[in-house]
């Protein structure tokens, strides 16, 4: 576990006092100076897998095409609704105009979709005559390691934002980072694969093909009989053979890998880059958030701030959980045989303070959704009894009473949910007040079209808390 994961886990095991179930006060994120500044080249956001990184991406690059900007969205691995929410079939690794926008403003919008392979394939063709390009786009460890070898989605994202960037084609380039179960890999995978492809294995392996002819196989032979020998039981003879072909072909380039990845790395350092982390109000993806804040930090890599996707709200939150669950228990509590035989249990539902009659049909009305979080399954209203068919003109006391209380349950469901959020943001904003904050409340559906990502935009760019600022019970 880092250092600063384990800070995190200590803030949340032990938070201030006088600060119970209330957030710290952060600084509100103000994504419009953000994107409206010429100054702003690129925008890279990051974050955990599965937190709405991609379509936040889309979101800030229709928002800032539509405000005057030339903007091109990189995405990694969208799935094929975001791209018919653009209204483009599919995306490939070049940069397809996007149509439908509001173009008062003169801007445009472009996206298109990470192709690994195809982005490895075009350096190779970039460095390398075409023999041997040809010779390399033919060897089999060079299609394994451009298909799928460990760090090379993240190396050529960063290898196509070099090249756009260099492009200076665009105002602005909004990256959308390849899904990992950790944010990080987007910094470090690069620096892995460059290191591997520069390595000392590899170079052992180039060796002979430097010497070349009679005298690199003799070289091969006496100097490195036991390494290869072993390697070749190891990976097989095959392979050791693709691997050496693969080198000497490559030997022109190499040497260039970890070049690139720093000359990209460099950029992501420079003035004009922004950084945006992307969270659910979930402990682990905020865990991860705050971890890469401080990485950011680290590496002097310039943060604008957190956006915090899918926060629950509720326009009733003067009603609590605990008031909600008493009043419920109570309404069931009287039309239970024991309420004849104990009537003071039924007492206090004559006492305005429990829930009265304004708040409670607010409380009604604002209901929790049914696209609810997975750790709080919402209560189902109780069903009508089977002998009393359900009039819903005059329902019976005992029909009401019943609804009501299973409302009243699935509002108190709501308010502990939102009363975990805020714990778990609240936590985050300890550890790091200093980060501005932007938030965007959870949707009941996916993002299907143009409408849908502007909406987002505007949620983005809003300014506005979703979680209540003050304490809810």
């Amino acid at each position: 576990m880092s250092p600063d994961a384990d800070r995190y886990d200590r803030t949340s095991q032990n938070p201030p006092p006088d600060r119970r179930h209330r957030l710290s006060p952060a600084p509100v994120l103000g994504l419009d100076p953000l994107i409206d500044d010429p100054k702003t080249r690129i925008v890279v956001c990051c974050g955990s897998g599965g937190v709405g990184k991609t379509t936040t991406a889309a979101a800030l690059g229709l928002r800032a095409a539509e405000r005057g900007r030339k903007v091109v969205v990189l995405t990694i691995d969208p799935a094929r609704r975001l791209a018919q929410s653009m209204g483009i079939d599919s995306l490939d690794n070049v940069p397809r105009r996007v149509k439908g926008l509001d173009d008062s403003a003169s801007g445009e919008l472009h996206a298109m979709m990470l192709d690994m392979k195809r982005t490895f394939d075009e350096i190779v063709e970039a460095h390398a005559d075409a023999e041997r390009a040809a010779t390399i786009l033919n060897n089999p460890f060079y299609q394994s390691l451009s298909a799928g070898f460990a760090g090379t989605q993240e190396y050529m994202a960063m290898e196509k934002l070099g090249q756009l960037r260099a492009r200076d084609e665009w105002d602005l380039i909004v990256v959308d980072t390849p899904p990992s179960r950790s944010a990080l890999d987007f910094l470090d995978a690069p620096k892995r694969l460059g290191s591997f492809l520069d390595g000392r294995l590899i170079r052992l392996l180039t060796a002979p093909a430097k010497l070349g002819g009679r005298a690199g196989m003799k070289f091969l032979n006496v100097g490195m009989s036991m390494m290869t020998g072993t390697l070749g039981k190891l990976l097989g003879g095959q392979l050791l053979k693709d691997v050496q072909t693969f080198v000497a072909a490559m030997d022109t380039t190499f040497g260039g890998f970890r070049t690139r990845a720093d000359a990209t790395y460099k950029l992501l350092q420079a003035p004009g880059t922004a950084f945006l982390v992307v969270a659910a109000p979930e402990r682990d993806a905020l865990r991860e958030a705050a971890y890469f804040v401080e990485r950011l930090a680290a590496e002097r890599m310039p943060l604008a701030g957190l956006v915090l996707n899918r926060v629950h709200g509720s326009g009733a939150d003067r009603l609590s959980a605990e008031r909600a669950l008493a009043a419920a228990e109570n309404l069931e509590a009287a039309e239970s045989p024991e309420s004849v035989a104990h009537p003071e249990a039924v007492e206090n539902l004559e006492e305005p303070r429990i829930v009265d009659q304004e708040d409670g049909k607010a409380g009604l009305r604002n209901s929790p959704d049914t696209y609810g979080s997975s750790e709080s399954p919402a209560s189902e209203a109780p069903a009508p009894d089977a002998g009393s068919p359900a009039d819903p003109k005059n329902p019976s006391p005992e029909r009401t009473e019943r609804l009501t209380a299973g409302l009243l349950r699935l509002h108190a469901d709501r308010m502990q949910l939102l009363s975990r959020e805020q714990r778990t943001r609240d936590r985050f904003t300890a550890l790091h007040p200093e980060v501005a904050v932007a938030e965007v409340a959870a949707l009941p559906g996916d993002v299907h079209d143009l409408a849908g990502l502007r909406d987002i935009g505007n949620r983005l760019a809003a300014g506005r808390p979703e979680l209540p600022e003050a304490a809810v019970d």
